[in-house]
């Protein structure tokens, strides 16, 4: 089967980019999803608490705005509808395949197209290959001696068993990031005895949630300028955070120091205990790590069945968690907060062979992990990688997706302005790209503070932070629709 273009992944990446080649009259193309339903991670990850952690009105298309968001921070059951009525709406669902696991694609030099290999012996050709597989989308399991031998219930919070008891149970969770800080107070509202093993603390700020009120939705819903103003303000709180406070460390210190008292004060607050604000507070500089909010985290470790153990994980045996100090934890279940392989499993999710039989994470691997603009790499014609180096705009994704659209939309409506068949971005635009954003790294917190304790996902094995988009969405956006078109060779 040929198409003119596959997409992998029917996340809201993936239904972005479908929309976008609709737009521009481009029909024939197929989503392949491997799982069974449509949404990405709002599909995938169903643990308890689970929530959004950048406001609704933020993290949504700015074309399709949703007035009906029950709460500020929508959960993620609101996240999966709006999924499903985004699919509906822009008609993707006849596009998509579910269960139908991508093993890898190929460049085809002679018949000038992508052969895509499907689990299963199925090959499907296109012209265009556009991966959509999400920046988290591949668990990481711990490196822990014994972790396989447990005989209790083992969850991992993007693999969650929603018949999986826990109610008055001893549970242990391995892991306090984003997920994490999500998970626990639910936890500990339903566990008999919760202990918590923590490697790296995480900086929590307050959590500015509420129930959106009635009269709110039915003001945006009859002026959508309303919602547009509220998306523009928290945006711009977002970029204060974000882009001066983290990838401008250098020019706007004050910011990242701001934020991080406004977090100690926040723990000042839920805990009284000195000794345990000590153990919770982080020794790395605000961002080094991806930052969360919460108003009940903190708080859950002041419940009496709730303990923090910092002592370092020795192994797991059948009955529960041996600490390097020779202690062992009883627990009936485990959960694993350890969250995602991205570097070694992720950037790409799939093997993805280029011209000469170039293999993208090889190569990513073995020199630097680049992408031009977040989306284009030299040596693998036809391919738009979606969930890329460099590409990660802002803290919403859908200032990223969107950004990725307008790419999309110029560079092929390029490509049918020339009557070409493939294009393909030159090594010397790359190359002067990955330039650009190494040079304004230098002024951010990943340089400049102290991360060498973070143990942050946004540090590749080289040690470079090679995830954000190091400027502004504003700047983003505009060069997505600026950008020198003769970057690119056509053919």
């Amino acid at each position: 089967m040929t198409y003119q273009a596959i997409i992998v992944g029917a996340g809201f990446g993936g239904m972005g980019a479908a929309i976008q080649l609709k737009r521009l009259g481009i029909t024939d193309f197929t989503m392949l999803e491997r799982e069974d339903d449509l949404g990405g991670t709002w599909h995938v990850n169903r643990y308890p608490g689970l929530a959004v952690d950048i406001a609704s009105v933020t993290y949504s298309y700015s074309f399709e705005p949703n007035p009906w968001w029950k709460h500020w921070y929508a959960r993620g059951a609101e996240l999966k509808k709006y999924a499903e009525h985004v699919a509906d709406k822009y008609d993707l669902r006849r596009h998509m395949r579910f269960d139908t696991v991508v093993e890898g694609a190929r460049w085809d030099e002679d018949a000038q197209e992508w052969e895509v290999r499907v689990a299963g012996g199925e090959r499907l050709r296109s012209a265009y290959l556009i991966t959509a597989t999400g920046f988290l989308s591949q668990p990481r399991l711990p490196d822990i001696e014994g972790v396989g031998d447990f005989a209790g219930t083992v969850l991992h919070t993007a693999k969650w068993d929603d018949g999986a008891d826990l109610d008055g149970k001893r549970v242990a969770v391995i892991g306090t990031g984003a997920t994490a800080v999500q998970l626990i107070p639910e936890l500990a509202r339903r566990a008999e005895h919760l202990t918590v093993f923590q490697r790296t603390p995480i900086w929590v700020t307050p959590k500015l949630d509420f129930r959106m009120p009635r009269a709110v939705r039915a003001l945006f819903a009859r002026a959508p300028v309303t919602q547009r103003i509220a998306r523009t303000a928290n945006t711009a709180l977002l970029e204060a955070i974000m882009v001066a406070g983290v990838l401008h460390y250098r020019q706007a210190k004050i910011f990242n120091k701001g934020a991080a008292l406004v977090a100690k004060r926040h723990l000042r607050k839920q805990i009284a205990d000195p000794e345990l604000r000590r153990r919770l507070t982080p020794d790395y500089s605000f961002g080094c790590k991806r930052p969360t909010f919460s108003n009940d985290y903190y708080r859950a470790f002041t419940r009496d069945n709730v303990a923090l153990e910092t002592t370092s994980i020795e192994r797991i045996t059948p009955s529960g968690i041996v600490t390097t100090d020779g202690r062992e934890t009883t627990v009936d279940a485990l959960v694993l907060a350890t969250g995602f392989d991205m570097w070694d499993a992720n950037f790409p999710a799939i093997e993805i062979l280029g011209r000469d039989g170039k293999d993208l994470g090889k190569w990513w691997r073995s020199t630097r992990f680049q992408a031009y603009q977040g989306i284009a790499v030299p040596g693998f014609p036809n391919l738009l990688s979606l969930a890329s180096p460099y590409s990660y705009s802002g803290l919403s994704y859908f200032t990223t997706i969107e950004a990725q659209m307008k790419h999309l939309d110029r560079l092929l409506t390029e490509v049918r302005r020339r009557g070409a068949t493939t294009f393909e971005v030159k090594d010397p635009a790359n190359e002067e790209f990955l330039g650009w954003v190494t040079e304004r790294l230098d002024d951010s917190v990943f340089h400049l503070g102290s991360c060498a304790t973070a143990r942050s996902y946004y540090f590749n094995q080289h040690g470079e932070a090679a995830l954000l988009r190091p400027s502004s969405t504003l700047h983003n956006h505009r060069a997505a629709v600026t950008f020198p078109l003769d970057d690119y060779a056509y053919a």
